[in-house]
């Protein structure tokens, strides 16, 4: 019998232990859970990166980023994502829909970049000027809500407005070139107008809404995620009470990886003034009246009611 010598047998010893050896660190890899999140124009992401909050994480993240609330909502719908964050109207029109969401985590902000915009030199003042003209925004998006309560509370009908149903980045290139006489948005998209001089508010929804938003995430996966899902929002409430604390370091980080100019960023970010508060009643009361008007004026079908919407068991912090 011809033996191989003694290097070139441990030279193949040592070949087989590290095959083997790769699969094995390939499945340990594998094994970690994953979050899939969504997020609208890198809000998220951002905030948890300035603040250090990605680090130490025992799970992996799978990030998408939509522009707006409604392809969000399509994507927990289909499973696509886990969670996402998205406004309160955006939400109930997804679950008026049949997207099975909860809420999960709420905020309140100061609602004055939720907003109808015009051209600097349009004539029109007030929301009562509304009537007739053409108003772009996302079909049942805060942008949509604030373009309804301003011209209701003006006396005015739904069927008073055109409303010509486009995504952010259309609504405004069709406002910049005459398009449409007005323009539904929300930040960073209404700062981000106005820093650039494409657009000015004409009416904004301080006063007009709630400022409620949410972190939103599937049945299924508060079914079988629900450790990921309770960390990550206690990592989103972390990493705003550092940002507020942190305005230019974050600013600058949120404009870097939403692809603003930082004075953008900064305007959106400190006008904004978000904070995560407990899902109690006078958040589900506020969400309900903004159902039951969705409903008044004929943008859901039937009344809905919404406390089942809510998850209220998860904590904001380690204190829970």
């Amino acid at each position: 019998m011809i033996r191989a010598p003694r290097r070139q047998f441990i030279t193949h010893s040592l070949a087989a232990a590290a095959a083997l050896a790769l699969p094995a660190a390939a499945l340990r890899a594998q094994s970690r859970p994953v979050l899939k999140a969504g997020d609208q124009k890198g809000g998220l992401r951002a905030l948890l990166e300035a603040a250090g909050g990605l680090e130490g994480l025992g799970y992996d993240i799978q990030w998408s980023e939509f522009p707006a609330a409604a392809p969000l909502a399509e994507a927990l719908n289909a499973a696509a994502v886990d969670s996402g964050p998205i406004g309160d109207a955006p939400l109930i029109f997804a679950l008026a829909a049949g997207t099975r969401v909860k809420a999960i985590g709420a905020n309140r902000s100061d609602a004055y970049g939720t907003a109808v915009l015009v051209r600097p030199d349009s004539p029109l003042k007030s929301a009562a000027d509304l009537k007739g003209r053409s108003i772009a925004t996302n079909r049942g998006s805060i942008g949509h809500y604030v373009t309804l309560k301003a011209i209701t509370a003006a006396g005015l009908k739904p069927e008073d407005v055109n409303l010509r149903f486009l995504a952010p980045a259309d609504a405004k290139l069709a406002l910049t070139q005459g398009a449409v006489d007005a323009w539904a948005t929300w930040e960073p998209y209404t700062a981000l107008a106005e820093t650039s001089g494409h657009a000015r508010v004409l009416v904004s929804g301080r006063g007009l809404l709630p400022g409620l938003s949410y972190l939103a995430a599937t049945d299924a996966a508060i079914a079988a995620k629900r450790p990921l899902l309770q960390d990550f929002l206690r990592r989103v409430v972390k990493a705003q009470d550092w940002s507020y604390r942190n305005v230019d370091a974050f600013s600058a980080t949120l404009a870097k990886i939403i692809g603003i100019p930082p004075e953008a960023a900064k305007l959106q970010f400190e006008r904004r003034q978000q904070k995560w508060v407990p899902i109690d009643a006078r958040v589900i009361a506020d969400q309900q009246r903004t159902a039951d008007f969705y409903h008044r004026v004929g943008l859901i079908p039937r009344p809905l009611d919404v406390r089942p919407t809510f998850d209220t068991g998860f904590a904001l912090d380690d204190r829970a």
